[in-house]
């Protein structure tokens, strides 16, 4: 199991920075008195406000908020203010020790997958799959159910997901224990063939995507099948996948199924229906800690992220 970052204190400052697109701006300033009423300071990453094209400024800008949160040690913890695209094009490009060195709660989720794959793989620490501030928090949207989701950092706790939060179906019977890995399947894709490629193996799978047809789906879970990285793991968690209605044919395979036809042959346990990813609520969880996927009982129990 991975190492768990130092838990929240009240009156800790979070650093907020935007790896990816720009954030609304709006959004993320609604979002700020939910970290004041957590207890939590916050400080801004110097390209949070930045625009270039499709990315919140240069590689080298968002590349150095990130080591800079990471290395100032009056930084409990990074929250990202939001997703969209670009945290992969600086990657090889992370000092990975720095981020071992100073571990801290980092938090995130959509194209931050790949920043929590790499930074699992390569500074050994557990990191969290959230709603982010931007795109998230600071939307009318956003559910006192996902806001009390941010309580797992402040104190060791271990989290139950149950049919009492969102009905939940089991495509696969039987229980499967290891660490907790994966997210946006587009950037699981995407990271096939490079050394920020998800690790599988005896792990059990979270997968969840947005805005994608049912045959890109089909694209994705193929080329992770193809890498052998469905037959390695031991379980799988399939969030939410929303807006996937088929736009380019009137005919098409349903989601359904096209991850039948992926999982529903592996002889692990497979559970779809969690509200995990780009949904309301969300279901924040760690990535790298130890879970029992009971697929019988459609119980997931996970290990507390924080120490």
């Amino acid at each position: 199991m991975k190492n768990r970052p130092m838990r929240l204190q009240k009156g800790d400052t979070i650093g907020i920075i935007a790896p990816s697109s720009p954030p609304n701006l709006e959004s993320l300033q609604h979002s700020l008195a939910f970290l004041e009423g957590l207890g939590l300071q916050y400080k801004f990453g110097s390209s949070v406000e930045n625009i270039y094209g499709y990315l919140a400024g240069t590689d080298e800008q968002r590349l150095n908020d990130l080591h800079t949160m990471f290395a100032d040690p009056t930084i409990a913890g990074i929250i990202c203010a939001g997703g969209g695209y670009g945290s992969a094009r600086f990657t090889d490009k992370i000092d990975f020790q720095l981020l071992a060195n100073n571990p801290k709660i980092f938090w995130g989720y959509s194209d931050i997958t790949f920043l929590h794959t790499a930074i699992g793989k390569y500074s050994n620490f557990i990191t969290f799959h959230g709603p982010m501030l931007a795109s998230d928090v600071g939307r009318p949207t956003f559910r006192e159910k996902s806001g009390q989701m941010f309580k797992q950092l402040f104190q060791p706790m271990e989290l139950q997901y149950t049919e009492d939060y969102s009905p939940l179906e089991t495509m696969v019977a039987g229980v499967a224990k290891g660490e907790i890995t994966g997210g946006n399947l587009s950037l699981l894709s995407n990271g096939l063939g490079t050394e920020f490629d998800v690790d599988t193996r005896g792990k059990i799978l979270l997968i969840e995507d947005v805005d994608e047809e049912p045959y890109k789906i089909d694209c994705m879970l193929n080329q992770l099948r193809q890498a052998g990285k469905l037959q390695d793991a031991a379980g799988f968690i399939v969030g939410d996948f929303s807006n996937t209605e088929p736009k380019k044919r009137k005919v098409s395979l349903s989601l359904e199924e096209v991850l039948t036809h992926y999982l529903g042959a592996l002889n692990v346990p497979v559970v779809k229906g969690f509200k995990i990813g780009h949904c309301e609520p969300h279901f924040a969880i760690p990535l790298g800690t130890e879970a029992i996927l009971n697929a019988n009982d459609k119980i997931l129990t996970i290990l507390p992220g924080v120490q």
